[in-house]
């Protein structure tokens, strides 16, 4: 009811001024001495004049476009329509040959462009006004730079000037093509390239920068990043191209919305996966998978990008309710048409388990679940082999008895030369992997990559607690160093490892160039508008518990073999037997419940490699 009110408003307003811009046209044309007999036309013309308009501006669209967004677009069409419109009623003048002089229609069609189109774009005008005046008043608001002076830009720039209760001033831009140096955007000047940020930056008193480059390489974007670093502004990004392509709405409104702040995450500059799609639709199209584990960080993204290759189900087995319970809801809003069941269930329960895969009979298995806390893991070392070994071996087992067609196991470089509980017990479950392919019909894998940002228990949501709460921030040693993934990425590069299986293989993924903790906080830090040291300190706390300097990607002994896609390679695979794994088993099964000590002792014995830190 609403709606229908307002447009009926709009209507009644655009009568009255159709019929006003004639009355002045006349006055425009004749002034105080036109004579009386132009009133009798006027009336008589009134309502063929007034329908013709209102007609032409209905069925050209005048009343579609939301004009509190419009631009040159809809000012082109406005106009035509007015054009358009008036020339219509001047043909019919000199058709029916009316005594009426055709120049008050030629003069009516300027006014209707002043009348009509100043409707329309009163708000605009006013956010405008209101916008310079509260320039010259020196009202405090936030002194930005713009870095790309390309449509995404001149879009900011009319957001800001169209909201001015966004609190922004554009300030200038930056851009790297030399055609652009010392011209305008919506009225703000180009003045640099990205070399020239910080000096810009310091000289402007800029507040924050807004990197305004929808479809930029990572590797740009981490050097620009890198030169917002220099200054003290509070950098921001908008989103990506994919992501405006997922939303819809206003664009303007979207600009302003999805503008976030600068993740750590745009710092790694790692390129976004192309998966070779027929490869990996060929074994999970119409195929029943099952993810362990699923709730979890890596889990839940492993489901979401499952899920892209219409699986005939996805079975989500998880131990903690309330993830499986957040992941079932986004499942049922992303894929409503895809079946999906979401099973409550530890892998260390091996009659559970059977009864699980019995119901279901999975095709594919995604093996996610397990401890993954480094310090915790020191501190419950049997737990850690409860679930990390005993409980992967019910899962193991379990695919192998009901011939599952392939099992995929996420492993970590902690298991690489493990100077922990937790990647001792992942440096077994690459032992059984390997071990039970060869006895197997079931193509068994393990797929080992290091740290993902921004999963649980990862160091970048607790450096973003420290930096909200005002410090300090702590780190363990000032150079220990990471390699780093985004969790998509390791997803995909999981699946796509999958779709490459022959069996007994373990799949190592690229991670790039390690990362020093350090500079991440320090890099945290400034993103977040603050330094370093001055605003925000850094407390040296020492390793924990299990910690080493740097992880590895591969044993010594283990050698690498390079594969058709360049982030995924495969490690020479272990001389393993089915029997001597089982011994281990009996080994650590014996010292549950024994002594800490006890179990560190057995963990050392099955898994040679495994030097505790003391």
């Amino acid at each position: 009811m609403k709606y229908k009110a307002k447009k009926i408003l709009i209507f009644g307003i655009d009568i009255v001024l159709i019929n006003l811009s004639i009355i002045m046209a006349y006055y425009l044309r004749f002034g105080r001495n036109m004579p009386v007999y132009y009133f009798k036309v006027y009336f008589e013309m009134a309502f063929f004049v007034t329908l013709v308009k209102l007609f032409v501006f209905y069925y050209m669209g005048l009343y579609k476009p939301i004009w509190k967004y419009a631009g040159i677009d809809e000012v082109i069409n406005l106009v035509f329509m007015i054009c358009i419109a008036n020339g219509i009623i001047i043909i019919g003048i000199y058709f029916f040959r009316l005594e009426v002089p055709r120049s008050i229609y030629v003069i009516a069609t300027f006014i209707d462009i002043i009348f009509i189109g100043g409707t329309r774009f009163i708000k605009q005008i006013y956010n405008r006004l209101t916008f310079q005046e509260n320039i010259f008043m020196k009202r405090k608001r936030k002194r930005v730079m713009i870095v790309g002076a390309g449509e995404a830009g001149g879009l900011l720039i009319q957001s800001f000037k169209n909201h001015p209760s966004s609190n922004r001033i554009p300030i200038c831009l930056v851009d790297d093509d030399p055609y652009k140096l010392r011209r305008k955007i919506n009225g703000v000047p180009v003045l640099g390239n990205r070399d020239m940020i910080s000096l810009l930056a310091y000289g402007k008193k800029i507040d924050e920068i807004i990197i305004a480059i929808p479809s930029i390489k990572k590797r740009d974007l981490v050097d620009i990043i890198n030169e917002c670093k220099k200054t003290q502004c509070v950098v921001k990004i908008l989103p990506s191209i994919h992501e405006i392509k997922e939303v819809s709405g206003n664009i303007q409104d979207l600009l302003l919305q999805k503008m976030r702040q600068v993740n750590i995450e745009d710092l790694l500059g790692r390129d976004p996966v192309d998966l070779n799609i027929d490869e990996v639709s060929d074994y999970i199209k119409d195929k029943v998978i099952l993810v362990t584990g699923a709730g979890g960080s890596i889990g839940s993204e492993l489901c979401r990008h499952i899920g892209r290759f219409n699986p005939r189900m996805l079975v989500m087995l998880d131990i903690s309710e309330e993830n499986l319970y957040d992941l079932e809801n986004e499942w049922k809003r992303i894929y409503p048409n895809i079946s999906y069941e979401t099973v409550i269930a530890s892998i260390r329960d091996k009659d559970r388990l059977f009864n699980v895969f019995n119901k279901y009979k999975p095709h594919i298995v995604f093996h996610a679940a397990a401890h993954k806390h480094v310090p915790m893991m020191e501190k419950n070392p049997e737990e850690a082999i409860k679930n990390n070994v005993f409980g992967t071996w019910n899962v193991v087992c379990t695919a192998h008895e009901m011939k599952v067609k392939r099992f995929i196991m996420i492993s970590t470089d902690k298991a690489v030369n493990p100077t922990n509980v937790m990647g001792a017990t992942k440096r077994i479950c690459e032992m059984m992997i390997q071990a039970m392919n060869k006895v197997s019909s079931t193509e068994f894998v393990a797929v080992r990559f290091g740290n993902v940002l921004g999963s649980s228990g990862s160091v970048i949501p607790l450096f973003k607690k420290q930096i909200e709460a005002g410090g300090p921030v702590t780190v363990t040693h000032p150079d220990i160093i990471r390699y780093f993934m985004l969790i998509p990425e390791a997803a995909q590069l999981v699946i796509q490892a999958g779709a490459m299986a022959k069996g007994g293989e373990i799949f190592v993924l690229d991670m790039g160039e390690p990362v020093k903790i350090d500079k991440l906080a320090r890099d945290l830090i400034r993103l977040s508008g603050f330094i370093p040291d001055e605003d925000i300190k850094i407390e040296y706390i020492g390793l924990r518990p299990g910690e080493k300097l740097y992880e590895e990607l591969l044993m010594a002994e283990e050698g690498l073999t390079s594969t058709k896609y360049n982030k995924i390679h495969i490690a020479k695979p272990m001389e393993i037997d089915i029997k001597e794994i089982k011994e281990k088993i009996e080994i650590l099964e014996g010292v549950i419940g024994k002594e800490k000590e006890e179990i560190i002792k057995a963990l050392e014995k099955v898994v040679p490699t495994y030097k505790r830190q003391n």
